[in-house]
């Protein structure tokens, strides 16, 4: 094909998702329903397992789109349940086409008190269940070659965090696991990439927002000038878990409205 042909083959449809079959890990609430309502809209059929419960609004937001949605509530950080979190998506869809790792805890503590007690949950949380989910979906995708992974890594990612070591060294973990798979998976076909939200308005960082002098420091540190809203986000959901970034691999996208820069 040549560059003009090229250029000419390529159209908006690069960004759907029609067709497809995606699981999101705690995709009932906060950022997690944001990414599954983007995908939905651009017409993912959303598969939701964590540890709620059935969200009604959930459902009417995904259904809204004209696509189906599935709900599985468990422990995903359990023995066996990433697998079968991956089994019931394919007994009840038929295929996986995207896996979006995005389920995961923060508790904070400050460093003398920061023990195995906290330590402990956000490990297997945030990062040992993703990685065996990752382990399952790759089964699935390796012999059709073709397949998305996207962890919901963390400017923390990239940087260390009063408070709550475990959470940065998850998500430090979790950007290296991303690597570590698109360096294997790539050859199949299989992108691997990582989103990394900065300050957003959610559940997670309610404490943070609650406390004056901490919700500005955090203000004065982003360029935007603005926390984030879920909203933000979709676009960057919606082109990692589509045919436009098949030559994206391995690159962890800060969506944190410059929070990084600084």
């Amino acid at each position: 094909m040549t560059s003009t042909e090229s250029l000419n083959a390529f159209s908006m449809d690069f960004f759907s998702l029609k067709g497809k079959t995606a699981i999101v890990t705690g995709g009932n609430r906060g950022l997690g329903q944001a990414f599954a309502v983007a995908m939905a809209k651009a017409g993912a059929n959303l598969f939701i397992a964590g540890i709620s419960s059935e969200n009604v609004r959930t459902r009417e937001l995904i259904e809204a789109q004209g696509v189906e949605v599935e709900f599985l509530s468990v422990d995903i950080a359990a023995e066996g349940v990433p697998q079968q979190i991956i089994n019931a998506c394919c007994q009840h869809f038929g295929s996986l086409d995207i896996l979006v790792n995005n389920a995961g805890i923060c508790k904070l503590n400050k460093v003398e008190r920061f023990g195995r007690d906290d330590w402990d949950p956000m490990i297997n949380v945030n990062l040992t269940a993703a990685f065996e989910l990752s382990h399952e979906a790759a089964k699935i995708m390796i012999p059709r070659r073709s397949g998305k992974i996207i962890n919901v890594c963390s400017v923390f990612s990239s940087l260390g965090g009063r408070w709550s070591p475990a959470y940065s060294a998850t998500k430090h973990a979790l950007a290296g696991l991303t690597k570590a798979y698109c360096d294997e998976l790539g050859q199949y076909n299989i992108q691997v990439n990582g989103i990394a939200p900065g300050y957003y308005e959610t559940d997670i960082t309610a404490i943070t927002r609650s406390t004056p002098k901490e919700y500005k420091r955090v203000l004065e540190h982003i360029p935007a000038n603005r926390w984030g809203d879920p909203q933000d986000l979709m676009g960057a959901m919606i082109f990692l878990a589509s045919r436009a970034s098949d030559y994206v691999n391995g690159h962890i996208l800060a969506v944190d409205g410059g929070y990084l820069v600084r």
